[in-house]
Protein backbone atom coordinates (compact mmCIF):
# COMPACT_ATOMS: atom_id res chain seq x y z
CA UNK A 1 0.00 0.00 0.00
CA UNK A 2 1.17 3.42 -1.24
CA UNK A 3 2.28 5.95 1.57
CA UNK A 4 -0.28 8.60 1.98
CA UNK A 5 1.43 12.35 1.34
CA UNK A 6 1.22 14.33 4.01
CA UNK A 7 -0.50 18.08 4.23
CA UNK A 8 -1.02 20.78 6.83
CA UNK A 9 -4.41 21.66 7.80
CA UNK A 10 -4.89 24.55 5.96
CA UNK A 11 -4.25 22.79 2.74
CA UNK A 12 -6.70 20.53 3.80
CA UNK A 13 -9.27 22.61 4.74
CA UNK A 14 -8.62 24.43 1.60
CA UNK A 15 -8.98 21.54 -0.56
CA UNK A 16 -5.57 22.19 -1.66
CA UNK A 17 -4.00 18.93 -0.31
CA UNK A 18 -6.99 16.51 -2.33
CA UNK A 19 -6.05 18.47 -5.55
CA UNK A 20 -2.30 17.94 -5.53
CA UNK A 21 -2.85 13.99 -4.62
CA UNK A 22 -5.59 13.10 -6.79
CA UNK A 23 -4.41 9.76 -6.98
CA UNK A 24 -5.57 9.22 -3.21
CA UNK A 25 -8.95 10.56 -3.47
CA UNK A 26 -12.29 8.31 -3.09
CA UNK A 27 -14.40 9.01 -6.39
CA UNK A 28 -17.17 6.96 -4.64
CA UNK A 29 -17.39 5.68 -1.06
CA UNK A 30 -17.66 1.43 -1.32
CA UNK A 31 -17.36 0.13 1.81
CA UNK A 32 -19.61 -2.54 2.90
CA UNK A 33 -22.31 -2.30 5.37
CA UNK A 34 -22.86 -3.33 8.61
CA UNK A 35 -26.66 -3.06 9.06
CA UNK A 36 -27.46 -2.65 5.66
CA UNK A 37 -26.85 -3.30 1.68
CA UNK A 38 -25.91 0.17 0.30
CA UNK A 39 -22.90 1.93 -0.77
CA UNK A 40 -22.25 4.97 -2.96
CA UNK A 41 -21.73 4.11 -6.60
CA UNK A 42 -19.38 5.68 -8.73
CA UNK A 43 -19.53 8.35 -11.44
CA UNK A 44 -17.59 8.36 -15.29
CA UNK A 45 -16.79 12.48 -14.23
CA UNK A 46 -13.61 13.85 -14.27
CA UNK A 47 -13.89 14.97 -11.05
CA UNK A 48 -13.07 14.92 -7.37
CA UNK A 49 -14.42 14.52 -3.96
CA UNK A 50 -13.11 15.27 -0.86
CA UNK A 51 -14.09 12.74 1.83
CA UNK A 52 -14.31 13.52 5.36
CA UNK A 53 -14.73 10.55 8.36
CA UNK A 54 -15.51 9.73 11.78
CA UNK A 55 -16.32 6.18 13.86
CA UNK A 56 -19.40 7.05 15.59
CA UNK A 57 -22.43 5.04 16.59
CA UNK A 58 -20.45 1.89 15.73
CA UNK A 59 -20.11 2.80 12.27
CA UNK A 60 -18.21 4.90 9.70
CA UNK A 61 -19.81 8.40 8.77
CA UNK A 62 -18.84 9.91 5.83
CA UNK A 63 -19.37 13.53 4.00
CA UNK A 64 -18.54 13.34 0.74
CA UNK A 65 -18.37 17.01 -0.85
CA UNK A 66 -17.11 18.01 -4.69
CA UNK A 67 -13.20 19.72 -4.16
CA UNK A 68 -13.04 22.84 -4.24
CA UNK A 69 -16.79 23.94 -5.02
CA UNK A 70 -17.65 25.53 -1.64
CA UNK A 71 -15.47 27.45 0.15
CA UNK A 72 -14.93 26.33 4.14
CA UNK A 73 -17.16 23.15 3.24
CA UNK A 74 -14.62 21.00 5.03
CA UNK A 75 -14.67 22.97 8.06
CA UNK A 76 -18.16 22.84 8.23
CA UNK A 77 -18.31 19.20 7.68
CA UNK A 78 -15.88 18.75 10.15
CA UNK A 79 -17.67 20.50 12.76
CA UNK A 80 -20.64 18.24 11.76
CA UNK A 81 -18.52 15.00 12.63
CA UNK A 82 -18.48 16.97 15.76
CA UNK A 83 -21.53 17.08 16.11
CA UNK A 84 -22.36 13.49 15.70
CA UNK A 85 -19.68 12.79 18.52
CA UNK A 86 -22.16 15.08 20.75
CA UNK A 87 -24.86 13.33 18.87
CA UNK A 88 -23.70 9.75 20.22
CA UNK A 89 -23.16 11.35 23.38
CA UNK A 90 -26.73 11.95 23.79
CA UNK A 91 -28.50 8.53 22.62
CA UNK A 92 -26.51 5.74 23.09
CA UNK A 93 -28.31 2.88 24.46
CA UNK A 94 -24.94 1.84 25.73
CA UNK A 95 -23.86 4.42 27.28
CA UNK A 96 -24.46 4.87 30.93
CA UNK A 97 -23.99 8.56 30.75
CA UNK A 98 -26.28 9.69 27.96
CA UNK A 99 -29.62 11.31 27.90
CA UNK A 100 -31.20 8.09 26.59
CA UNK A 101 -29.77 5.94 29.82
CA UNK A 102 -31.44 8.66 31.79
CA UNK A 103 -34.52 8.07 30.15
CA UNK A 104 -34.38 4.68 30.63
CA UNK A 105 -33.48 4.49 33.96
CA UNK A 106 -35.89 7.15 35.47
CA UNK A 107 -39.05 7.28 33.28
CA UNK A 108 -41.16 4.50 35.11
CA UNK A 109 -41.21 6.21 38.32
CA UNK A 110 -41.05 10.15 37.15
CA UNK A 111 -41.58 12.27 33.77
CA UNK A 112 -38.33 12.90 33.24
CA UNK A 113 -36.97 16.36 30.93
CA UNK A 114 -35.76 16.10 27.63
CA UNK A 115 -33.85 18.10 25.50
CA UNK A 116 -36.10 19.75 22.34
CA UNK A 117 -34.32 18.42 19.60
CA UNK A 118 -34.52 14.24 21.46
CA UNK A 119 -38.33 15.46 22.35
CA UNK A 120 -39.30 16.12 19.06
CA UNK A 121 -37.00 13.14 17.26
CA UNK A 122 -39.16 11.23 20.32
CA UNK A 123 -42.32 12.72 18.75
CA UNK A 124 -41.62 11.52 15.22
CA UNK A 125 -40.74 8.39 16.09
CA UNK A 126 -43.98 7.49 18.06
CA UNK A 127 -45.50 8.89 14.89
CA UNK A 128 -43.91 6.39 12.69
CA UNK A 129 -44.69 3.94 15.23
CA UNK A 130 -48.42 4.46 14.60
CA UNK A 131 -48.43 5.06 10.65
CA UNK A 132 -46.72 1.53 10.32
CA UNK A 133 -49.25 -0.42 12.68
CA UNK A 134 -46.17 -1.06 15.70
CA UNK A 135 -43.74 -2.28 12.59
CA UNK A 136 -41.42 0.36 13.54
CA UNK A 137 -40.74 1.01 17.85
CA UNK A 138 -38.47 2.47 19.32
CA UNK A 139 -39.58 0.14 22.67
CA UNK A 140 -38.47 -3.20 21.01
CA UNK A 141 -35.17 -2.78 23.33
CA UNK A 142 -36.80 -5.83 25.82
CA UNK A 143 -37.41 -7.80 22.88
CA UNK A 144 -33.62 -7.34 21.22
CA UNK A 145 -32.34 -8.32 24.73
CA UNK A 146 -34.58 -11.20 24.95
CA UNK A 147 -33.22 -12.56 22.04
CA UNK A 148 -29.61 -11.77 22.85
CA UNK A 149 -28.88 -9.41 20.23
CA UNK A 150 -27.79 -6.34 22.32
CA UNK A 151 -24.70 -9.36 23.04
CA UNK A 152 -24.38 -10.68 19.52
CA UNK A 153 -25.09 -13.88 21.85
CA UNK A 154 -28.53 -15.07 19.53
CA UNK A 155 -30.54 -17.70 21.72
CA UNK A 156 -34.41 -18.07 20.53
CA UNK A 157 -36.49 -17.49 23.92
CA UNK A 158 -39.82 -19.76 24.69
CA UNK A 159 -43.29 -18.70 23.30
CA UNK A 160 -44.20 -17.64 27.26
CA UNK A 161 -41.21 -15.33 27.51
CA UNK A 162 -41.72 -13.25 24.43
CA UNK A 163 -45.30 -12.93 25.44
CA UNK A 164 -44.64 -11.86 28.40
CA UNK A 165 -41.85 -8.97 27.30
CA UNK A 166 -44.17 -8.13 24.96
CA UNK A 167 -46.57 -6.43 27.66
CA UNK A 168 -43.57 -4.22 28.02
CA UNK A 169 -43.54 -3.20 24.39
CA UNK A 170 -45.62 -0.47 22.10
CA UNK A 171 -45.69 2.98 21.79
CA UNK A 172 -48.99 2.81 24.25
CA UNK A 173 -46.22 2.49 26.88
CA UNK A 174 -45.12 5.94 26.40
CA UNK A 175 -46.18 9.06 27.41
CA UNK A 176 -44.92 12.18 25.94
CA UNK A 177 -46.40 16.03 27.91
CA UNK A 178 -45.84 18.33 25.03
CA UNK A 179 -46.08 21.32 26.82
CA UNK A 180 -43.50 19.85 29.48
CA UNK A 181 -41.08 18.40 27.19
CA UNK A 182 -41.50 15.27 29.30
CA UNK A 183 -41.86 11.56 28.66
CA UNK A 184 -42.33 8.77 31.00
CA UNK A 185 -43.03 5.25 30.71
CA UNK A 186 -46.40 3.67 31.85
CA UNK A 187 -44.46 1.11 33.53
CA UNK A 188 -41.09 -0.75 35.12
CA UNK A 189 -39.55 -2.66 32.30
CA UNK A 190 -39.99 -0.36 28.98
CA UNK A 191 -37.11 0.90 27.12
CA UNK A 192 -36.01 2.73 24.21
CA UNK A 193 -33.45 2.00 21.69
CA UNK A 194 -33.25 4.51 19.08
CA UNK A 195 -30.96 2.33 16.89
CA UNK A 196 -33.41 2.44 13.78
CA UNK A 197 -33.63 6.06 13.43
CA UNK A 198 -30.68 7.32 15.49
CA UNK A 199 -28.19 7.65 12.69
CA UNK A 200 -30.91 8.84 10.22
CA UNK A 201 -31.40 11.60 12.67
CA UNK A 202 -27.73 12.50 12.79
CA UNK A 203 -27.34 12.90 9.38
CA UNK A 204 -30.26 15.17 9.16
CA UNK A 205 -28.52 17.04 11.68
CA UNK A 206 -25.61 17.45 9.88
CA UNK A 207 -27.32 18.48 6.53
CA UNK A 208 -28.69 21.07 8.38
CA UNK A 209 -25.27 22.49 9.40
CA UNK A 210 -23.53 22.29 5.87
CA UNK A 211 -26.63 23.88 4.82
CA UNK A 212 -26.20 26.95 7.41
CA UNK A 213 -23.07 27.38 6.37
CA UNK A 214 -23.45 27.44 2.39
CA UNK A 215 -23.17 24.07 1.20
CA UNK A 216 -25.56 23.02 -1.36
CA UNK A 217 -24.01 19.36 -2.77
CA UNK A 218 -22.99 16.72 -0.28
CA UNK A 219 -23.77 13.68 0.59
CA UNK A 220 -23.25 12.14 3.69
CA UNK A 221 -23.94 8.34 5.26
CA UNK A 222 -23.74 6.28 8.14
CA UNK A 223 -22.74 3.09 8.28
CA UNK A 224 -23.74 3.11 4.31
CA UNK A 225 -27.26 1.94 5.26
CA UNK A 226 -28.63 5.43 5.62
CA UNK A 227 -27.61 7.86 3.52
CA UNK A 228 -28.73 11.70 3.14
CA UNK A 229 -28.39 13.71 -0.64
CA UNK A 230 -28.25 17.51 -1.44
CA UNK A 231 -27.75 18.55 -4.67
CA UNK A 232 -25.74 16.84 -6.64
CA UNK A 233 -22.03 15.18 -7.49
CA UNK A 234 -20.08 18.15 -9.34
CA UNK A 235 -19.36 16.65 -13.55
CA UNK A 236 -22.30 14.28 -13.40
CA UNK A 237 -23.78 14.65 -16.83
CA UNK A 238 -26.95 12.71 -16.60
CA UNK A 239 -29.96 15.07 -17.43
CA UNK A 240 -31.28 14.76 -13.85
CA UNK A 241 -28.07 15.50 -11.59
CA UNK A 242 -27.81 13.55 -8.63
CA UNK A 243 -25.71 11.01 -6.26
CA UNK A 244 -25.79 7.73 -7.59
CA UNK A 245 -25.82 5.24 -5.02
CA UNK A 246 -25.65 1.27 -5.77
CA UNK A 247 -27.38 -1.06 -3.35
CA UNK A 248 -25.60 -4.42 -2.56
CA UNK A 249 -26.94 -7.46 -3.34
CA UNK A 250 -28.42 -9.05 -0.09
CA UNK A 251 -27.23 -12.93 -1.30
CA UNK A 252 -24.21 -12.37 -2.72
CA UNK A 253 -22.00 -8.93 -0.98
CA UNK A 254 -19.99 -8.81 -3.16
CA UNK A 255 -22.22 -7.94 -5.70
CA UNK A 256 -24.45 -4.99 -6.71
CA UNK A 257 -28.16 -4.84 -6.85
CA UNK A 258 -29.42 -1.97 -8.20
CA UNK A 259 -28.01 1.94 -8.54
CA UNK A 260 -30.65 4.74 -6.95
CA UNK A 261 -30.37 8.36 -8.57
CA UNK A 262 -30.81 10.62 -5.10
CA UNK A 263 -30.94 14.43 -4.83
CA UNK A 264 -32.75 15.92 -1.94
CA UNK A 265 -33.81 12.94 -0.33
CA UNK A 266 -32.73 10.33 2.02
CA UNK A 267 -32.42 7.08 1.39
CA UNK A 268 -32.22 4.28 4.23
CA UNK A 269 -31.77 -0.23 3.91
CA UNK A 270 -32.42 -2.72 5.94
CA UNK A 271 -31.61 -6.43 5.70
CA UNK A 272 -30.68 -9.45 8.29
CA UNK A 273 -27.75 -10.68 5.57
CA UNK A 274 -25.01 -9.15 8.94
CA UNK A 275 -26.82 -10.21 12.11
CA UNK A 276 -28.13 -13.65 12.44
CA UNK A 277 -27.73 -17.07 14.22
CA UNK A 278 -28.77 -20.17 13.35
CA UNK A 279 -30.59 -22.57 16.00
CA UNK A 280 -31.99 -25.60 15.05
CA UNK A 281 -31.10 -25.67 11.57
CA UNK A 282 -32.97 -22.38 11.34
CA UNK A 283 -31.67 -19.16 10.89
CA UNK A 284 -32.89 -16.17 12.63
CA UNK A 285 -32.25 -12.56 11.40
CA UNK A 286 -31.65 -9.46 13.84
CA UNK A 287 -34.45 -6.96 12.60
CA UNK A 288 -37.59 -8.37 15.07
CA UNK A 289 -40.89 -7.75 14.59
CA UNK A 290 -42.40 -5.47 17.60
CA UNK A 291 -45.97 -6.97 16.95
CA UNK A 292 -44.60 -10.80 17.18
CA UNK A 293 -42.19 -11.06 19.20
CA UNK A 294 -39.90 -12.78 16.41
CA UNK A 295 -37.93 -12.26 13.64
CA UNK A 296 -39.15 -10.57 10.08
CA UNK A 297 -38.34 -12.69 7.17
CA UNK A 298 -40.34 -11.87 4.87
CA UNK A 299 -38.39 -9.53 2.81
CA UNK A 300 -34.50 -10.30 2.18
CA UNK A 301 -33.80 -6.37 1.86
CA UNK A 302 -35.84 -3.02 2.46
CA UNK A 303 -34.95 0.25 1.08
CA UNK A 304 -36.84 3.31 1.53
CA UNK A 305 -36.73 7.02 0.17
CA UNK A 306 -37.89 9.53 2.60
CA UNK A 307 -37.27 13.85 2.84
CA UNK A 308 -35.38 13.23 5.52
CA UNK A 309 -32.86 10.47 6.97
CA UNK A 310 -34.47 10.06 9.82
CA UNK A 311 -37.45 8.87 8.30
CA UNK A 312 -35.85 6.64 5.49
CA UNK A 313 -33.25 5.09 8.76
CA UNK A 314 -37.24 4.27 10.47
CA UNK A 315 -39.24 3.51 7.44
CA UNK A 316 -36.45 0.91 6.46
CA UNK A 317 -36.74 -0.71 9.44
CA UNK A 318 -40.72 -0.89 9.32
CA UNK A 319 -40.86 -2.32 5.27
CA UNK A 320 -38.68 -5.34 6.24
CA UNK A 321 -41.19 -6.00 9.24
CA UNK A 322 -44.32 -5.19 6.86
CA UNK A 323 -43.28 -7.26 3.98
CA UNK A 324 -44.31 -6.41 0.56
CA UNK A 325 -47.98 -5.78 0.49
CA UNK A 326 -48.35 -3.37 3.25
CA UNK A 327 -45.07 -1.29 2.48
CA UNK A 328 -46.29 -0.54 -1.29
CA UNK A 329 -49.71 0.11 0.49
CA UNK A 330 -47.99 2.35 2.56
CA UNK A 331 -46.20 4.22 -0.21
CA UNK A 332 -49.48 4.63 -2.67
CA UNK A 333 -51.08 6.64 0.42
CA UNK A 334 -47.91 8.57 0.81
CA UNK A 335 -46.07 9.94 -2.23
CA UNK A 336 -43.77 11.31 -0.52
CA UNK A 337 -42.41 8.05 0.69
CA UNK A 338 -40.63 5.00 -1.72
CA UNK A 339 -39.20 1.97 -1.30
CA UNK A 340 -37.03 -0.97 -3.06
CA UNK A 341 -38.20 -4.28 -1.72
CA UNK A 342 -36.48 -7.65 -2.47
CA UNK A 343 -37.77 -10.57 -1.67
CA UNK A 344 -36.75 -13.95 -2.64
CA UNK A 345 -37.68 -15.74 -6.57
CA UNK A 346 -39.98 -18.54 -7.43
CA UNK A 347 -36.28 -20.39 -8.40
CA UNK A 348 -33.54 -20.85 -5.99
CA UNK A 349 -30.98 -18.27 -5.40
CA UNK A 350 -33.52 -15.84 -7.81
CA UNK A 351 -34.67 -12.23 -6.35
CA UNK A 352 -38.00 -10.50 -7.47
CA UNK A 353 -37.77 -6.25 -7.53
CA UNK A 354 -40.87 -4.23 -6.55
CA UNK A 355 -40.21 -0.43 -6.52
CA UNK A 356 -43.01 1.91 -5.73
CA UNK A 357 -42.61 5.46 -5.11
CA UNK A 358 -39.47 6.09 -7.10
CA UNK A 359 -39.67 6.91 -10.92
CA UNK A 360 -38.15 4.67 -13.33
CA UNK A 361 -35.23 6.88 -14.47
CA UNK A 362 -34.40 7.47 -10.53
CA UNK A 363 -33.05 3.53 -10.34
CA UNK A 364 -31.61 0.34 -12.20
CA UNK A 365 -31.65 -3.00 -12.07
CA UNK A 366 -28.37 -5.05 -11.90
CA UNK A 367 -29.71 -8.55 -12.29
Amino acid sequence: MAAKPQSNRRQFLTGQAALDAVSNLVPDASAASSRGQSIAGRRESETYLLQIERTAMACEFQILLNAGQHPGATESALDAMNLIERLEDQLSWFRDTSELTRINRTAATSPVNVERRLFQLLVEAIDLSEQTGGAFDITAAPLWKLWGFHRREGKVPSEREIQQVLTQTGSRQIRLDTDAQTIQFVRPGVEINLGAIGKGYALDRCGEHLVAAGVENFLIHGGQSSMLARGSRAGDSQGNPCWTIALRHPLKPDQRLAEIHLRDRALGTSGAGNQFFHSGGKRYGHVLDPRTGHPASTLLSATALAPTAAQADALATAFFVMGLTASVEFCQSRPEFGALLVSAGEQAGSLEFVAVGIEEHEWQSYI
